[in-house]
């Protein structure tokens, strides 16, 4: 099996309170190979499950309650990092600037030809691959952290602070030679060759010193 075989499929998400517009935008995206899922709000489309697979949002400006625009906003704050490719039948330049400047992929102002979306949905696919391309390393450095038990992650919290052995000791209440064995089998599941190892690691997963 090839390796672009194994890659997870694309889908397009894309939130309108038009049910003819959705129906007509699952069926050109359908048209062209692309996984694609339809939300008639915003609140259903944050009821779905997350992706794990390069996606980009197709989103209409003027939606009933939160406006696309807002809604981009919340996105953020969420540090959900997701391509957004605007779609309104009432766009004006101020509300272009706006969604560019926060990181839009694409404005289209309808009519717009199929072509346009298509490409911009292809551009912001490429955006999201990279993403996480570039994002595995963490996430595969999150998963080998959520094998510690609750002590050996307490006990590396207080290594990356620059705590010494004897005084991480004394933090918890236990022997040295048990904090040498936390952290010694900690830095194992880690992967952690060394003391700089382990500390690039936790600060790489912004990990704090307990209180």
């Amino acid at each position: 099996m090839s390796a672009s075989s194994q890659a997870p499929a694309p889908v397009v998400f894309v939130i309108d309170d038009d049910a003819s517009v959705r129906e007509a935008l699952a069926d050109l995206f359908a048209s062209v190979g692309l996984g694609v899922e339809t939300f008639g709000s915003t609140g259903d489309f944050l009821r779905r499950t997350t992706a794990d697979h390069p996606s980009c949002l197709v989103l209409d400006v003027r939606l009933p309650g939160l406006s696309g625009l807002d809604f981009q906003v919340e996105l953020s704050k969420a540090d959900v990092q997701l391509p957004i490719i605007f779609i309104t039948g009432h766009g004006d330049i101020p509300m272009t600037v706006r969604a560019m400047k926060a990181g839009a992929v694409e404005f289209l102002t309808k009519p717009f030809r199929d072509q346009e979306l298509l490409d911009a949905v292809q551009r912001g696919l490429q955006l999201d691959r990279a993403r996480r391309e570039q994002q595995k390393p963490v996430a595969e450095l999150q998963a080998r952290f959520k094998t510690l038990t609750a002590r050996e992650l307490e006990v590396i919290k207080f290594v990356s602070g620059g705590l010494m052995n004897k005084q991480i000791a004394g933090e918890l209440g236990v022997s040295e030679i048990t904090v040498k064995v936390h952290r010694g089998n900690a830095m194992r599941k880690l992967g952690a060759k060394s003391l700089a190892d382990l500390v690039r690691m936790t600060q790489l997963l912004k990990l704090d010193r307990p209180d």
